[in-house]
């Protein structure tokens, strides 16, 4: 049966239909380990190529993400990737950023501000440098998407404006509101995405 299985749906057809994120989780969980470091997001890359084909681009800061939200500890941060955080940051800070639209940006950073605030009103200098390098982050995953000419036109002038708001919240975050606000009010603003809410109906 199986011989006859692997005839009609070769292995790269079948590995096909499964997600990356799947194949990421049932690989490591095999390894029986909690705790992976760089070795460990190496060998899961090369399963993922094994099983989609060597083309596959996967990148080490997506196989982290997949294994942190699963609930594994995984030693690994590159510059796209979100900061290592140990707790109460960790649990204070996960899942705050986001930034796939403009509504979703504007509510991450108004919350980080809030957090910042919260961190220098307790004079707790590492929540302050976690909040920040957050945004860093953020920033640097919009500008490269921004500049990424396989992401849709109407979405890289989106996130090139939000990696903007990203820089403004970073040089003076007690003042990111109002100047929000007023961006959000200003012609350039309103003729930019009024043009592509049109274009997207």
């Amino acid at each position: 049966m199986s011989d006859t299985r692997s005839l009609l749906f070769p292995e790269s057809i079948v590995s096909s239909r499964i997600s990356k994120k799947q194949i990421l989780l049932d690989f490591i969980q095999a390894r029986a380990k909690h705790s992976l470091d760089f070795k460990d997001l190496r060998d899961a890359r090369n399963e993922l190529r094994r099983r989609l084909g060597t083309a596959d681009r996967t990148t080490f800061g997506y196989i982290a993400s997949v294994l942190r939200q699963a609930g594994y500890e995984v030693q690994y941060e590159d510059r796209f990737s979100d900061p290592i955080m140990p707790e109460p940051y960790a649990s204070r800070l996960k899942s705050v950023l986001a930034f796939n639209d403009l509504a979703g940006a504007e509510a991450s950073l108004r919350k980080l501000g809030e957090v910042l605030q919260e961190y220098r009103g307790s004079d707790d200098r590492v929540g302050e440098q976690f909040a920040r390098a957050l945004v860093k982050k953020g920033r640097l995953r919009a500008t490269s998407l921004a500049g990424n000419p396989r992401v849709n036109a109407a979405k890289r002038i989106e996130k090139q404006e939000i990696a903007r708001w990203f820089q403004v919240w970073l040089e003076t975050p007690h003042l990111f509101s109002d100047w929000l606000e007023l961006r959000k009010a200003s012609d350039e603003f309103q003729n930019l995405f009024r043009e592509m809410s049109g274009s997207r109906e």
